[in-house]
């Protein structure tokens, strides 16, 4: 399983303008439907005189929960084109919102998709994007014995320290990369008393 994943650290605007209708496109770094929903709530609210607020979103590091919403353009011709620009991208935990305005004259179906297409493409254009690790979490319990051996372990391999108790019995809450979870786990299961 792959143990990274591309998303958005630093949201973009996107603009995409045709036959007078505007199109504004935003991206932002999301975990949550929840927090989808907040956002996408605040840009109704925000751009109340706009027709349509069309957006798409990607969550998980392996991208399993997805969505696409037209907003009452035609089937498929908003949300579909804006998630495909952010899996073309390979980014995940990211939401991108277009906002139209309509101009007055009409696009028809292939328009649509290439305007929707085009203010999402430009919006990613204009974001930071970084690249998250998938991590894993350890936790490990030793005898106070054995702590140079297990701080020999956790200085080779490098995981993230998120706790440490250290008295007769020591606890460690360790955090890696997941491809490396089961290297560190089985190398601190062989360790015993010197």
């Amino acid at each position: 399983m792959e143990d990274s994943f591309k998303t958005i650290s630093k949201g973009g605007e996107g603009y995409f303008t045709d036959k007078r209708s505007k199109f504004l496109a935003f991206t932002h770094h999301v975990e949550s439907v929840d927090e989808v929903k907040d956002i996408v709530s605040n840009y109704r609210k925000k751009y109340f005189d706009a027709r349509h607020v069309c957006y798409a979103y990607v969550i998980g590091a392996d991208g399993s929960i997805f969505r696409a919403n037209d907003d009452g353009e035609p089937s498929s011709t908003a949300g579909k084109p804006i998630l495909g620009q952010i899996n073309s991208n390979q980014l995940s935990e990211t939401l991108i919102v277009v906002v139209r305005y309509y101009g007055g004259v009409n696009l028809g179906t292939g328009g649509l998709i290439v305007a929707y297409r085009e203010a999402a493409a430009d919006a990613i254009a204009n974001s930071e994007i970084t690249e998250k690790l998938v991590e894993e979490r350890i936790d490990f319990q030793f005898p106070y014995v054995m702590m140079n051996q297990v701080m020999r372990v956790v200085k080779e391999m490098q995981p993230r320290i998120l706790s440490q108790s250290y008295d007769n019995t020591c606890m460690l809450s360790l955090s890696i990369r997941k491809s490396l979870a089961e290297q560190l786990r089985s190398r601190l299961s062989k360790l015993s008393f010197e």
